[in-house]
């Protein structure tokens, strides 16, 4: 038997916190089944209206209903129970206590005198233990919000009976002997309901009902009268589907659709037929669709029961149940779904049960045909926590999803779906039903300068003209003179100051609208030039914009805005629920757009700073296509939001180049990273989509296998497409994903290598403020503008990767104008870095020092190794440097000398007799303590020359404290300009003949010094 308790509200409930109230909710518990309902905060008298399902197996049981506080930290707090035997329910009248107010005890015996106050309960059995009460005393009871969901059980244990609904009257029976036989069952009912319960403890029902007799368990709960009276409701109420309907329509009060659930979307598509047919295709009680659909997935003793009306006509609920078949890892069980409609407004049509079903009119075919959309989303509600959550909706997750496959197979077989490129193409005929609202000036004028402010102004200036007409003039006395008349009194001036100060604002209000006239309809209808992604958007209407005029209206205009362009619509004045029906096309982009800003502003003439009156974003990334060729956006800000402003638009986003636009793309960045791209297939493609959730359109450029640096490196792949840069990673079952635009990144650095990072170099993004959020856990930190930073490393090859990652974020985040710029400062980088002594891109180099020695011979003379004279020539002999020729030092900046050196090496030093060509480049430091040399060599005629080049820094500087003494460090690095397996090897071999070479120039510069000496 299925016992039934609603949780309605509670009274009086005593205070539990320090601000005088109570966080309070319902724990309801029966042998080992506990239940909860949600938590009302702050208040002391909180309305749950919530209903639970407990499955009675022993009536000696006691229901026990307890009201708690919950406290954030710690334990929650008691505030009162009551304890309902489950046999006085049983024996009750009907088996129902019906809706009554218990007083809640507290658990102390010493604590009896203490008030604990009172909850409204409605406690009953349900009279069929496959469907909820469609009777019962609800006219009683209030609106419940009730949480439709699936109940799964196995058959063993379900209380099945004989269905009052589903078995036919004996033929035979007269009404006379039904009604002897009543009274004696009635008498025994007590004892019946014993023998049952011993029956139902066994898992089996003992029901031996037939075609032609009825089973006396059946007769102890109803009577043959209620029988017939519950068959003619059932058929009163599913006699016509399509009068439900109308019903519906006539008492829905315009309520938005809802939105999807969270735990996803199951199925999405259009079906070339009218939402009304698809309604009924699906939920009509005589629909052949929910038959074949169990036949298909093996279903049996499927049941539905008839549409009933509850809350006064509010609702429309019917139940179905039916077995569901074995899998290879659960065995066959029976479902329970409370279905309810919560919308049908004769266009939209939003059903619910353990899934979300929503059915709204679709686009207009260019046949003419009707179409409508459905979406099947889905959530799990757990009544009580468990640490198999995650594994418990994975499990039904994929379930559903396999379900729902077929489910969207054989809806495909009966109902013709929509092809998308059918859709694509009925943008003009959409568009094409837009017209502008034609306005004259005159109106507009009209309904513009009407008002009091305009108004008041006329009556003066006619009254002070009349006044001026009648009145005689007055004699010149005090300061006048001839042409001259100052007012009089006090009340003049002051009469004088309104006037000026009324003519003021009138001629201000003239300005701001011929102003406002010159702006109109500036960017409507201007048609997109060239070839690529075009990008158009129908700008509708807009519903309670915020008032900041004092006549209660604003002049709203919208600005769109999209990878620097902006379109710009008309003004339309004194309108809070404006209409435009205005179209905007952008040129056509060589890349898809990654986002849309719309900021909805009010004129307040040429000079003065607009009003925003709302703005929104629409991230073409995670937003399906189809969802936005008919969408209301709602506007966020401060006035957005405390009116619901909303705009309703129109945005449809084509290629015209068709594959050859991913082509030129993948061209174009080749030429920026120097690399070729390969064209990525079909299938990588859809996988990579699939993957991130990301719309068709959308292609991978390149992938890197690399670190994300967090408490600790997580190793995983860093996607990269054209609009979006994502990290996803699986280590040990354990997934971690996440993506984030390129338009949100606001700088990227490069650290050099450290030992956390594993010898590699460190790309560090930082995000824009309060972009990102949604990959937050991907973060390494947070800065104190509260911009997130990510750190990848230990990329295998990260030349190519850092090129990639620059290049697609130039390309989509910077402007035209930025990126001139950026290549103008690239092009005085250099001259600026040869200005502040860094030399030839250095500091792009990471250079350790690797030889620091303290010479005894003053800086001065230390500094001729790099002089030109006769020591530099005999030291470089000495050190293996053939043929050594070099150019005088030669003033290129302030401060800042520069020369070329060209030499060949010894056989001793190298066996390719390469030859060494090197500028040098020579200033102070910074205190004039010593001198700078820097160095780039290049190799020629030694194998892998031309893959790298070495960098010097040789730093002389005095050190007074050794007296005439010089302190010598030398700094070293190699840039690698391509890549190469030998790069270990390579940098092994010159550090060490490095190291030899320097100490023998120090070594003859030494006994040069002593010599002369």
């Amino acid at each position: 038997m299925k016992l039934v308790v609603r949780v309605i509200e509670a009274r009086n409930l005593p205070a539990m916190d320090l601000n005088g109230l109570s966080d309070p909710y319902v724990r309801l518990q029966l042998g080992r089944n506990r239940f909860r309902t949600k938590v009302v905060k702050k208040s002391l008298n909180p309305s749950w209206g919530e209903e639970f399902s407990f499955w009675v197996e022993d009536l000696s049981e006691d229901l026990v209903v307890s009201v708690l506080d919950e406290d954030k930290y710690f334990n929650d707090d008691f505030v009162g129970q009551l304890r309902v035997p489950v046999s006085r329910v049983f024996d009750a009248e009907v088996k129902s206590l019906g809706t009554t107010w218990y007083s809640l005890h507290p658990k102390s015996k010493k604590s009896r005198s203490r008030d604990c106050g009172e909850i409204l309960l409605n406690i009953f059995f349900s009279q069929n233990s496959g469907f909820m009460p469609l009777h019962s005393d609800d006219d009683h009871v209030p609106p419940l919000r009730k949480h439709p969901d699936v109940t799964i059980e196995s058959p063993s244990r379900s209380f099945n009976g004989s269905s009052r609904s589903s078995s036919p009257m004996p033929s035979g029976m007269r009404m006379e002997d039904i009604g002897s036989k009543e009274e004696k069952l009635n008498a025994q009912k007590t004892i019946a309901g014993r023998i049952a319960q011993i029956f139902v403890k066994n898992g089996d029902l003992a029901s031996c009902t037939s075609a032609g007799s009825i089973d006396s368990s059946e007769l102890s709960e109803t009577s043959i009268p209620e029988v017939y009276e519950n068959k003619l409701e059932e058929q009163s109420s599913s006699c016509n589907f399509e009068e439900s309907m109308k019903r519906m329509e006539s008492t829905d009060q315009g309520n938005e659709c809802l939105s999807n659930l969270p735990g996803g979307v199951l199925l999405d598509q259009l079906y070339v037929v009218a939402s009304s047919e698809l309604n009924s295709l699906l939920f009509a009680p005589d629909s052949n669709f929910p038959r074949a659909l169990a036949d298909l997935q093996g279903t049996t003793e499927l049941q539905q029961g008839p549409w009933v009306f509850e809350n006064g006509g509010d609702s429309l609920k019917r139940v179905v149940t039916y077995i569901k078949a074995a899998s290879k890892l659960i065995k066959a069980v029976k479902a329970t779904e409370d279905q309810t409609y919560l919308k049908a407004d004769g266009k939209v049509f939003t059903f619910k049960a353990e899934v979300l079903y929503c059915i709204t009119p679709g686009p207009e075919m260019p046949s003419g045909e009707q179409s409508s959309r459905l979406v099947i989303s889905w959530r799990m509600n757990f009544s009580q926590n468990t640490m198999m959550k995650s594994m418990i909706e994975g499990g039904a997750r994929q379930g559903l999803k396999d379900s729902y496959a077929q489910y969207g197979n054989l809806l495909a077989e009966n109902v013709k779906p929509v092809d998308p490129k059918d859709a694509g193409s009925n943008k003009e005929q959409v568009l094409a039903s837009l017209q502008a609202e034609r306005q004259s000036d005159w109106k507009l004028a009209v309904q513009y300068f009407v008002n009091i402010t305009v108004v008041s102004t006329i009556f003066a200036v006619l009254y002070v003209s009349t006044h001026i007409w009648i009145a005689m003039p007055s004699p010149i006395q005090g300061l006048e003179f001839v042409g001259l008349d100052l007012p009089d009194s006090i009340g003049e001036v002051i009469v004088c100051i309104l006037l000026v100060i009324q003519g003021e604002r009138v001629l201000k209000m003239i300005a701001r609208f011929m102003q406002a006239r010159a702006q109109k309809g500036s960017d409507h209808g201007v048609k997109a030039q060239g070839d690529g992604w075009l990008l158009t958007v129908a700008l509708i209407e807009g519903s309670n914009l915020a008032a900041v005029d004092s006549s209660g209206f604003s002049d709203p205009y919208v600005v769109f805005t999209t990878n620097g362009k902006t379109r710009t619509s008309s003004i339309k004045f004194q309108k809070s629920d404006p209409l435009w029906n205005e179209i905007f096309e952008f040129d056509a982009m060589d890349e898809p757009p990654s986002m849309l800003d719309v900021e909805v502003l009010d004129f307040d003439g040429p000079f003065d700073e607009a009003t925003s009156l709302g703005h929104a974003e629409i991230n073409f990334v995670k937003t399906n296509l189809s969802d936005l060729a008919d969408v209301w956006i709602p506007l966020q800000g401060k006035l957005a939001q405390a009116c619901q402003s909303k705009l309703h638009l129109r945005i449809f986003l084509n290629n015209t180049r068709g594959n050859n636009v991913v082509k030129e793309y993948l061209t174009k960045m080749e030429k920026e990273v120097g690399k070729k791209i390969n064209l990525r297939s079909p299938q990588t493609n859809s996988a990579f989509q699939k993957l991130f959730g990301l719309p068709p359109e959308e292609f991978l450029i390149n992938d890197f296998t690399c670190h994300l640096k967090r408490k600790m490196p997580m190793q995983g792949r860093l996607f990269m497409s054209a609009r979006i840069i994502g990290f996803h990673a699986n280590l040990f079952g354990h997934k971690t994903k996440f993506f984030f635009l390129w338009e949100d990144i606001d700088d990227i650095q490069f650290e050099t290598a450290t030992l956390s990072s594993m010898g590699s170099p460190i790309i560090v993004m930082t995000l824009r403020k309060g972009r990102g959020m949604d990959a937050r856990h991907g973060a390494k930190s947070q800065d104190a503008q509260g911009r997130l930073k990510f750190h990848f490393h230990s990329f295998v090859s990260f030349n190519v990767a850092q090129r990639t990652i620059m290049a697609l974020w130039k390309a989509r985040s910077l402007s035209p104008e930025q990126k001139v710029r950026i290549v103008e400062e690239s092009e005085s980088k250099s001259l600026q870095t040869e200005e502040t002594g860094s030399f030839l891109g250095l500091e792009d180099v990471c250079m350790p020092e690797v030889y620091s020695s303290i010479l005894s011979l003053p800086a001065n003379f230390c500094v001729e190794l790099f002089g030109g004279g006769e020591l530099e020539y005999r030291v470089m002999q000495k050190a293996g440097c053939l043929n050594y020729s070099l150019t005088p030092w030669e003033l290129d900046k302030d401060g800042i000398y520069v020369r070329q050196i060209c030499y060949k090496f010894d056989k001793c030093v190298s066996r390719y007799r390469g030859e060494a060509v090197s500028t040098q480049q020579r200033s102070l430091l910074p205190d004039r303590n010593g001198w700078v040399i820097e160095e780039v060599l290049t190799l020629h005629g030694v194998p892998l020359g031309d893959h790298f080049n070495l960098h010097f820094r040789y730093q002389i500087e005095h050190a007074p404290s050794k007296g005439e003494a010089c302190h010598i460090r030398v700094y070293f690095g190699i840039a690698w300009l391509k890549s190469t397996r030998h790069q270990k090897r390579i940098s092994k071999n010159i550090h060490s003949n490095l190291q030899d070479r320097l100490k023998l120039m120090v070594g003859e510069v030494e006994k040069e010094f002593l010599t002369g000496k």
